[in-house]
């Protein structure tokens, strides 16, 4: 058996033990990048060690941490509080404010999990006291955080673009961010019109009255804080966030460095406030992201992107083999984690890009919300919360089915509709 064969079936086995048991799967891949670059392609350590992306770890590093101080002292709530406020009355927007501000917590580096997290006991406490669906409401959660996980100083985004530099690929930043906030965005409003948006249009409630949503089940309850004044250190933490924007985005320095001094010179600034927030750094995302891209090197290095690019587009045409890379992405991460898969299932697409004539940015944004969109499993982190955050109008077994129902039908047509509106035209 060829070392294409052993690094594939090593990393279906990674992606099946870690779906089966609480085992994180970067801890897996270290295992299997050990295993397979000792044994089968006879590595040494320090070849299966330089694997590893410093720039990666470091940008995940900083924005979690950046993000763990904003949500320490108050600054998540205020935003959440401010565009609650904004609704002035009319429930129909309640729905798009949670997706806009989940959308907003991702773009500026919250982790997935961790924005559906906050803001999903917070989303379905309102569904439950205004009468909203709450497949609706927790959909729009889960899409809203897609929606902005792909911007360039996301989690996302960040290890997309990582991997596409260091494949040489052409830089595709806002092609693949815009593709998932357009997508994502789209299947909230179709989920609106089929949920009963259109009823929730003709009602209005008192935007005097106390606004702390109740009714959230197991796990649950978070309400949205209702003081109103604006402390010095929140607008410092917001001044923060667009100079981070600002100097990683227009002066092209590292969002890694950025990032992390934006978070050292606030916890300077309130040194007790903050003592706590490096503890709340994503670091099972850490080591799951530098276990998955330790792994993809000894893929590469084995040659199993070719080999699978090459069986895909010997199929017939390259545009078919992009259509199974998207339900692989799809289907998998239904299942797995989708910040793991990532850094897995870009270089294998590079075969395809390289002789198929397929656009690399568009290829590469179908691939990534092809694997994203489907979080709204309940097997997934995302999907998962929104679960065990129901309101206590609906019973759990029925909201499982809802959620359930509606993922099955995500992983069988999202993939095929993002491949049709992305792939195709530039084929």
């Amino acid at each position: 058996m060829g070392p294409e064969w052993v690094a594939i079936i090593a990393l279906v086995a990674l992606f099946v033990v870690g779906t089966v048991l609480p085992i994180n799967m970067g801890a897996l891949a270290y295992v299997a990048a050990w295993l397979v670059g000792m044994y089968s392609l006879h590595l040494d350590e320090k070849e299966i060690l330089a694997g590893v992306s410093g720039d990666l770890i470091l940008t995940l590093i900083g924005v979690t941490y950046l993000f763990a101080i904003a949500r320490n002292n108050g600054t998540v709530d205020l935003i959440v509080r401010s565009a609650v406020k904004g609704v002035g009355g009319r429930v129909a927007l309640i729905p798009w404010v949670m997706f806009a501000v989940t959308a907003l917590l991702t773009a500026i580096g919250a982790v997935s999990p961790a924005a559906c997290a906050i803001i999903g006991p917070i989303a379905l406490g309102f569904a439950g006291r205004y009468r909203i669906s709450p497949l609706m409401m927790g959909m729009f959660v889960v899409h809203g955080a897609q929606a902005g996980g792909f911007s360039p100083i996301s989690i996302y985004g960040t290890i997309t673009n990582s991997v596409m530099r260091e494949n040489d690929l052409p830089d595709s930043e806002i092609t693949i961010f815009l593709s998932s906030l357009v997508v994502n965005t789209i299947l909230a409003a179709i989920l609106f019109v089929v949920l009963g948006g259109r009823e929730l249009m003709s009602r209005r409630i008192d935007p005097t009255e106390d606004d702390e949503p109740t009714g959230a089940g197991a796990g649950g309850g978070t309400g949205v804080a209702v003081e109103t004044g604006v402390r010095r250190d929140q607008v410092l933490t917001l001044i923060a966030f667009v100079g981070v924007a600002l100097v990683s985005l227009i002066l092209d320095k590292n969002i890694g460095f950025v990032a992390i001094t934006a978070a050292v010179i606030l916890s300077i600034l309130a040194p007790q406030q903050n003592k706590d927030t490096v503890k709340q750094i994503a670091w099972p995302t850490v080591l799951l992201v530098a276990g998955v891209s330790t792994y993809a090197t000894i893929l590469t290095t084995a040659g199993s992107p070719e080999f699978v690019g090459n069986w895909a587009a010997g199929l017939g045409a390259a545009v078919i083999g992009a259509l199974i890379l998207c339900y692989v992405g799809g289907v998998v991460s239904a299942f797995a984690s989708s910040t793991a898969l990532l850094p897995v299932i870009i270089p294998i697409s590079i075969p395809l890009i390289a002789d198929g004539g397929v656009s690399a940015g568009f290829f590469v944004a179908a691939l990534a919300v092809s694997s994203t969109i489907v979080d709204v499993s309940p097997f997934s982190t995302n999907g998962a919360l929104m679960l065990a955050n129901r309101p206590d109008t609906i019973e759990e077994q029925t909201y499982y089915k809802q959620i359930l129902t509606y993922s099955v039908i995500v992983v069988l047509v999202g993939p095929l509709l993002v491949w049709t509106a992305l792939v195709l035209p530039g084929w």
